[in-house]
Order: structure tokens, then C-alpha cells, then sequence
């Protein structure tokens, strides 16, 4: 199935009476109980009657930051005492924190609490995750990163993407100058990720106080030389002309965008990007959402992700996201599905694979409790109505 855009993300295909057959991993057929022949029931080494419940293509979350050290409930609770994110930031919280945590850790110790991390939003409906680096900030660090989210997938039943992000912050050692910590990530930094094959995306923090519009050109243009693909992070609190940087580049998309203008929807509809919603990060900074309806009001395609982060949004639980998204975001259940199955697959070029119930697929799905609708899941969003999922 193609990514769904504008209008076309309010329909939602159901088969309100189905038969599912998987073969060797894959989906090998599915169809209305009527189409069921007696060949294909008798050819099946297992049977599963799903009788009263839902079978979804398994979520896709598009953005996370699932590998990282320790955790950052001191900053919680600063902000609930009336610190903003700057301030933490500018006091040694924020990104610096978790880079320092990180940079003790060794690679056994942060494969085994990613790999439960993977475990948890498996069991909460995930099938595939991007996984960026970010909280290194040395070229040692980044690459201690990227080796884990190696593991993980070589490991994992999941399917993993990864993401080169050096440019997450500016480290403390260059607090004043920036300009030498870029040529770092562009000199040598993104030529050795490429070299050892670590990643397929490069990442850019374009952000007030973080990296400008001139540096994120700067820093996708080295990426994209060395074949990586640009995905990254804009909009969050300032509008600096990052979502047009971005699509420059041919970003597969632009992920945040809690601040949107006139002109960065002028200049996605002019392009293939992909706009992704982040809607567990605004309720845990308490910062805008994402104007979903107005992106798909316009025309757009929308997909949903996590942020899975341990400083702005420490949950991969997609289901509050599709939640957050109807009741926050103004999008209808079927349009917050869509964007966290199949367009979530295209922000990670999984569509061929993932997103949709489709023949050839892998078969990634998860099966609900018995529910007497599928606008029921966001509906009931504080209990988890995933029973079963399948990998």
C-alpha cells in the first residue's frame, strides 16, 4: 500500500469478518470469512480464532532515542518546580546530562536496558523502530551508540532503523566554538559511520541554541555525500527555516514541528517529506502539539512516533500516541492509525514490509482484547487492550 495523504487518511480498510493466513513469517493471504475455501483451512498447521477482537498491523514508530544511559527524573521534577527545557539545558541538564551518563556506560550495559526498552513497546503493539544516536557527542561515543543499535537489530525480533544524530547538542568543550564541533561531525564523524555502515540516517537538531539553519545545511550536505539520508529534527520550539533546509536535502522527513508556518506547509507540499508528530513529547514538556489537522487539512500526509527519549519523552507506548493525536491533535481514529501503521513504515522506507495487513508483508501484527470497535483503542486510553502480538 502507498503512505496516505490529505484526505485519504480518514479511510481506514476493515474486514469486519476475516481470515488471516501466515506463511514462513510473511502474510500469504487474507480475505472475508466467505472467501475462506475449504483448501486453506485444511492446509493450516495452527489455528487461531480471534473471535470479537481486532487484528492491526503492528505500530511503526519512526523516531526514538531508545539507547541511552540512566534516567532524568531530577529534570522532571525541575520542570514541575517551573524550569523550562532552556534552563535545564543551560544548567547541565537536557542532552549534556545524558552524554555524560553515557559516555561511563559500557556497550554490554546499554544493549541490555535498550534491548528491555524494545521488549516493552513490543508488548505494547511496536513492530518496527528507528533508533538514533545522539547522546555520545564525541566520535567514540556516537559510534558506541550506533554499534548497539547494531546488536539490537542483529538481535531483536523487531525490525531497527538507525540514525546518525552527532549534531544533537553542542558539547561542553565547544561551548565556545561551535564551528570546530561541526567540522568534528563532518570530518570525521559521519566518514566513519558511513565507512563501518552504522547508519542510513543523518540527523540534525536545527534548534535555537542547538544548530542553525546554516548548520544543518552543512551537516546533511556531508551526510548525504556520504550516503546517508537526511531525517530531522525541526519546529520544536523556534521557526528557523529548518523544514525547508531539510527538504533541500531530499529529507525523507521532518520530525517535531510543535511550531509550523505558512511556509513550511508551502514548501512540504512542494516535496516528498514526510511530517512526523511527536505527541508524547508535548504532553511531557507540556509544550504545543503538532497541528496535526492542519497538516492533513492541507493535503499532507502525517505519521505519529514516539520521541522514546529519557529527557523530553520517556514512553514508546504508541497506543497513547495514536490516543493523544485524537484527543489533543483533532485527528480522527482512523487518520491517528494511519499515521502510526503505514505512513510511520514510510518515514523509514519500510513500506514494502510494514504499515498495512498486505500480501507479502511481514507478518507483524498484534490482536486486541475483545473491543467493539477499533475507535475504542484511543477512546480507553488509559488501559492497554493489546492481547497478543505477532512478530
Amino acid at each position: 500500500m502507498p503512505m496516505l495523504k490529505g484526505k485519504d487518511m480518514a479511510t481506514l480498510p476493515v474486514i469486519e469478518n476475516a481470515w488471516l493466513t501466515i506463511n514462513e513469517g510473511k502474510i500469504e493471504g487474507f480475505g472475508e470469512m466467505k472467501s475462506l475455501t475449504d483448501e486453506i483451512r485444511g492446509s493450516a498447521v495452527e489455528q487461531h480464532d480471534v473471535a470479537g477482537r481486532f487484528v492491526f498491523p503492528s505500530w511503526v514508530d519512526s523516531h526514538t532515542h531508545i539507547v541511552y544511559a540512566g534516567n532524568r527524573e531530577s529534570e522532571f521534577v525541575d520542570r514541575i518546580k517551573g524550569l523550562s527545557y532552556a534552563e535545564i539545558a543551560a544548567k547541565g541538564g537536557g542532552i549534556l546530562n545524558s552524554a555524560s551518563k553515557l559516555a561511563g556506560e559500557s556497550e554490554e550495559a546499554l544493549l541490555e536496558a535498550a534491548f528491555h526498552r524494545l521488549d516493552e513497546v513490543m508488548a505494547q503493539g511496536t513492530g518496527a523502530v528507528e533508533i538514533k544516536s545522539g547522546y555520545g557527542l564525541t566520535v567514540d561515543n556516537e559510534m558506541k551508540i550506533l554499534r548497539v543499535i547494531r546488536k539490537l537489530s542483529d538481535m531483536h525480533p523487531l525490525r531497527i532503523k538507525s540514525t546518525l544524530l552527532g549534531a544533537h547538542a553542542i558539547p561542553a568543550e565547544f561551548k565556545n566554538n561551535k564551528s570546530a564541533y561541526i567540522n568534528l561531525v563532518i570530518d570525521e564523524m559521519i566518514p566513519r559511520v558511513a565507512q563501518e555502515g552504522l547508519a542510513e540516517y543523518i540527523d540534525v537538531f536545527c534548534e535555537a541554541n542547538y544548530f542553525d539553519v546554516e548548520d544543518t545545511h552543512r551537516i546533511l550536505e556531508a551526510g548525504v555525500k556520504h550516503g546517508l539520508k537526511p531525517k530531522t529534527h525541526v519546529n520544536q520550539f523556534t521557526i528557523l527555516g529548518g523544514v525547508k533546509a531539510s527538504i533541500d536535502h531530499g529529507a525523507i522527513s521532518v520530525d517535531h514541528l510543535e511550531e509550523l508556518g505558512e511556509a513550511d506547509i508551502t514548501a512540504l507540499l512542494s516535496s516528498t517529506t514526510i511530517p512526523v508528530a511527536l505527541p508524547l513529547c508535548s504532553l511531557f514538556l507540556s509544550i504545543p502539539y503538532t497541528p496535526g489537522r492542519r497538516l492533513i487539512d492541507a493535503g499532507l500526509p502525517l505519521a505519529l512516533a514516539s520521541d522514546y527519549n529519557p529527557g523530553s519523552s520517556p514512553s514508546g507506548n504508541m497506543n497513547l500516541a495514536v490516543a493523544l493525536a485524537c484527543i489533543k491533535m483533532r485527528l480522527t481514529p482512523e487518520e491517528a492509525i494511519n499515521a502510526a501503521t503505514i505512513n510511520g513504515a514510510a518515514a523509514i522506507e519500510l513500506l514494502s514490509e510494514m504499515g498495512s495487513i498486505a500480501v507479502g508483508n511481514r507478518a507483524s501484527f498484534f490482536i486486541t482484547e475483545p473491543v467493539p470497535s477499533f475507535a475504542y483503542l484511543p477512546y480507553s486510553f488509559g488501559a492497554n487492550h493489546v492481547d497478543k502480538v505477532y512478530i
